[in-house]
């Protein structure tokens, strides 16, 4: 059986651990230059806040009802789910984590009567210790077990921990549970097996696996699979991104090459991070800078550089060099970019890398050098050892709005909280 253990409105609960003031209060987190919401608390929810509402058409609301806005923080949310996984690793026998705030976790060493009430317990335990809200769904596939977590986080009588053992359980659950919000179905897929009134996962699962297989092709074969109890879905291979993309949009536009350089070699730091957590690489990548397309007083630009690297790699170094080469090209003097980025395509496992006859690089050497980095950039924090091009890390605030940013409160030492006595 699996436990699939996920974080309640995960960016506002990690918040509240140091703001219990705001328990059962509303509150959000905003995206980058405090755009847009992207977690919400259940009162935040209550008053109809839809997630990815712009801030600017929330303001009236906002005032009125005194919802508290936090600007994003990874920094704190990255080491509160490192918290959290730590605690779930030590508690099974095979872990897998899916995401910032969900993980997989194998139950085969609880007999199955006491593996509601081992939940219970965790959930618990990592409120206790963490100060986290936490759901976990029991069930025998990988799917089913994110249905229940829902149903979990949704009813309070459950006590954090939702289990479907039997099918009259499954076909209850599935029975009211929408086709659109299933794990594997997408916008697309929702929207093909609706127009064939197929509204529910019962819906679905109640068809035959060639209707799942020639509608939604493998990907709805599995889901199918999935949905009837079956456990097919591969979290590891599943959380190997095929394309990985950061961007940003600037507080203010940039008509600076080098800033606007500092900006893409950041990106593709963060990019290449991801690739070596996932022990892939990649060998295509696109750079891409435009202005605003609200601005109509202004000259429109969309650059964009499609590079296709001599060997795949996940190395830093190597995939600023190209970015910055291709960013060179497409610059125009005077443009105000307003919003850049880097997405990473053709991204294998790093076990299978083609050589190339005239590559001349020291890729060993590389990949020492890399290693080192991480290394000291997870000891001492991300951006301890920068690349030479890389966003200075005092220039940040002039780039981006944060204006509701929380202080760091785990991870900087002038950031820990005063106990006055």
């Amino acid at each position: 059986m699996y436990g699939l253990a996920d974080c309640n409105n995960f960016f506002v609960s990690c918040e509240r651990v140091f703001r219990p003031d705001l328990e059962g209060k509303p509150v959000v987190v905003l995206s980058g230059n405090d755009g847009c919401v992207i977690s919400r608390s259940n009162e935040a929810k209550a008053l109809g806040i839809p997630m990815g509402a712009p801030l600017y058409q929330l303001r009236e609301l906002v005032e009125r009802e005194g919802v508290t806005c936090f600007s994003s923080n990874f920094s704190l949310y990255g080491d509160m789910s490192n918290r959290v996984m730590s605690i779930l690793r030590a508690h099974t026998m095979r872990f897998e984590q899916y995401s910032i705030d969900e993980a997989f976790i194998r139950l085969d060493h609880v007999p199955n009567a006491e593996q509601k009430k081992y939940c219970e317990d965790l959930v618990r335990d990592i409120r206790k210790g963490v100060g986290i809200p936490l759901s976990i769904g029991i069930a025998s596939s990988k799917t089913l077990a994110k249905i229940a977590s829902k149903y979990a986080k949704t009813y309070k009588g459950y006590r954090g921990a939702c289990a479907i053992r039997t099918d009259e359980q499954r076909r209850r659950a599935l029975s009211t549970f929408k086709i659109g919000d299933v794990w594997g179905i997408g916008r697309h897929s929702r929207a093909k097996l609706e127009s064939m009134g197929i509204e529910t996962a019962l819906d679905f699962a109640l068809k035959t696996p060639d209707f799942a297989q020639n509608v939604l092709h493998k990907p709805g074969l599995l889901t199918w699979q999935e949905l009837n109890g079956l456990d097919v879905v591969d979290v590891g291979e599943m959380s190997g991104k095929q394309s990985i993309t950061t961007s940003r949009t600037f507080a203010t536009a940039i008509t600076d090459l080098a800033l606007l350089e500092q900006q893409i070699a950041d990106f593709c730091d963060h990019c290449a991070r991801q690739l070596r957590a996932q022990h892939s690489l990649c060998s295509q990548m696109i750079v891409y800078a435009h202005t605003s397309r609200f601005r109509q007083d202004i000259e429109q630009q969309y650059l964009s550089e499609v590079v296709t690297l001599p060997v795949a790699t996940a190395s830093s170094q190597e995939l600023v060099n190209y970015a910055l080469q291709a960013l060179r090209r497409s610059y125009r003097q005077g443009i105000l970019y307003k919003k850049a980025g880097v997405i990473l395509l053709k991204i294998m496992p790093d076990n299978v890398q083609a050589q190339d006859l005239f590559d001349t690089r020291d890729r060993e050497k590389d990949k020492r050098l890399q290693v080192a980095m991480d290394k000291i950039n997870s000891l001492y924090g991300k951006r301890s050892i920068l690349l030479g091009p890389q966003l200075d890390a005092t220039k940040d605030e002039k780039v981006y709005i944060a204006e509701h940013k929380s202080p760091l409160y785990t991870t900087d030492w002038d950031s820990i909280i005063t106990v006055k006595c």
